[in-house]
């Protein structure tokens, strides 16, 4: 009897490793640019098929279980796939905080269109579309509130410092772009680096802040694009500013737990 069982319990583990290597196959490759470009077709997804599959449906269990190995075992089981399934996420809870900041990102174009029309809000201007797009953000953090700071623990560690940045990059790219900036001159960077710079401070004053609809993010965040817009006005070269958004920079990412 024993050998039989052994025999058996060989075969599941040999069928699960085949069903494993299947999925693997069907990965969708990371895109390249990380940019908005009029002249270039968009890049593929970032996730593929059987991986979004898990990874929606173990998002679903974050709010009760957090970004961890649970909530992906838990999803992988309701999307119908082999507990072993979840080794096609090498990057572990990490893919799942990924899976939350590139659906949160992709989802604000649709939002513009209900927050500023179609055609965009003629009376608003870029800095006012920033601020709003920013919020916007931000509010899509709300159900997993509570849990961002053990991400933001997960996204500090070494391995995954480069991708969480890339991540903060392309949503300050996207809520400019959103927004109707067309500069082409060294203000793209500054605005964008500034941006991320806000931004990741206001996520973690929010992950703190009990005040009702977060209204004293909001302050926050208001705050510190205003300052930043007077800085940007009053600094005299590009050196400078650099200097100056280099140095909040190193703050927030100490703040995250990055040793700098």
């Amino acid at each position: 009897m024993a050998p039989s069982r052994a025999t058996a319990r060989l075969a599941a583990n040999l069928r699960g490793l085949s069903h494993l290597q299947r999925l693997r196959s069907l990965r969708a490759p990371l895109p390249q640019r990380s940019y908005h470009s009029y002249d270039h077709p968009p890049p593929p997804g970032v996730f593929s098929t059987a991986e979004k599959a898990i990874l929606s449906a173990a998002y679903r269990h974050v709010p009760e279980h957090g970004f961890t190995a649970h909530a992906l075992s838990l999803g992988a089981r309701d999307a119908g796939y082999l507990d072993i399934s979840t080794n096609l996420l090498p990057e572990g809870p990490f893919s799942l905080i990924r899976y939350h900041l590139v659906t949160q990102r992709e989802a604000l174009a649709p939002r513009s269109e209900a927050l500023f029309g179609a055609q965009g809000e003629q009376g608003l201007q870029v800095p006012d579309k920033v601020e709003r797009l920013a919020w916007e953000r931000l509010l899509g953090n709300q159900e997993v509130n509570h849990r961002w700071q053990e991400a933001l623990a997960i996204m500090a560690q070494p391995s995954h410092v480069p991708s969480s940045l890339r991540e903060l990059a392309l949503l300050s790219d996207e809520i400019y772009f959103l927004a109707g900036d067309t500069s082409v001159d060294p203000s793209w960077y500054t605005k964008r680096g500034s941006l991320s710079i806000i931004y990741a401070s206001s996520e973690l004053f929010m992950t703190n802040d009990r005040s009702p609809g977060y209204g004293e993010t909001r302050a926050f965040l208001q705050r510190r694009l205003d300052e930043t817009s007077k800085m940007g006005s009053a600094l005299g070269s590009v050196g400078q500013w650099v200097g100056f958004t280099a140095s909040a920079g190193v703050n927030v990412l100490r703040s995250k737990g990055v040793r700098i």
